[in-house]
């Protein structure tokens, strides 16, 4: 597939500098940007489906960890321990 893209002046002297500085050429550069841009849009869709996901769990079970309990549970993991989950309760409305 063969695309053109438009660039100014000025963004094209960047992106020249850039690729430079990173011993690319400006069209490998261009096109890890691309790459690059379309990973993050994939990721964020993701995340976004699935918190969508665990929100409409929360809403059809009514249960949810406390953020407190959470952040205990992270906190001795990251300490390398190995605690028990926390307790989901019923959701306050």
């Amino acid at each position: 597939m063969a695309t053109t893209i438009r660039v100014d002046d000025e963004l094209k002297t960047r992106v020249a500098a850039a690729a430079e500085r990173t011993g690319k050429t400006a069209h490998a550069f261009t096109l890890d940007a691309i790459a690059q841009t379309g990973e993050h849009v994939e990721q964020d869709d993701e995340l976004h489906r699935l918190a969508d996901e665990r929100w409409a769990s929360v809403l059809a079970n009514g249960k949810t960890v406390s953020w407190d309990g959470t952040k205990t549970y992270l906190a001795a993991r990251e300490r390398g321990k190995r605690p028990a989950k926390p307790a989901a309760r019923k959701l306050a409305r």
